[in-house]
């Protein structure tokens, strides 16, 4: 199992870093290797990757969200990939976002990648280029204030 974990700083209101991270769309803005992700509920989201060369299409579902505070999230296809971001406010116009994740390199690809630490560079540069995008921006691309858990999703997207 892999571990990634990175934290920055952004200098934007956690309300605004936290609607970004709900807009999954615009994750290849700043996320390399993410060549598209589509919402397809308010829970589920389908990716379509490519690092290394090495193509992936999987599901995710958000399993809990707390809106200003967390996501949390987690394969469903079968292949394990599960992870979490949080939201802290540090004043009114700055905010620490930390994201973790887990997963299982399957290819020589992915495990010479792991084995490199080539996967805490990229996470920590797509954290800046996000940081960039939500900086250079000052303001979220939409936003979804819904809540999530055991129960299921509440809310509406904005």
């Amino acid at each position: 199992m892999q571990t990634v974990e990175e934290t920055i700083d952004v200098a934007v209101p956690v309300r605004t870093a936290y609607d970004q991270w709900t807009q999954f769309e615009s994750f290849p803005n700043f996320m390399s290797g993410v060549e598209s992700v589509t919402q397809l509920t308010d829970t589920t989201n389908h990716w379509k990757t490519k690092i290394g060369g090495v193509e992936r299409e999987f599901d995710t579902e958000i399993v809990e969200q707390q809106p200003d505070q967390r996501i949390a999230w987690r394969s469903i296809d079968g292949k394990s990939h599960a992870g979490v971001v949080t939201f802290s406010q540090l004043s009114a116009d700055s905010t620490q976002v930390s994201v973790r994740f887990e997963w299982n390199p399957e290819t020589f690809t992915e495990k010479a990648g792991a084995a490199l630490n080539l996967d805490n560079k990229q996470v920590k540069s797509d954290m800046k280029k996000f940081k960039e995008f939500l900086e250079t921006r000052g303001t979220q691309t939409g936003a979804w204030r819904g809540e999530v858990s055991d129960s299921g999703p509440t809310g509406t997207q904005l």
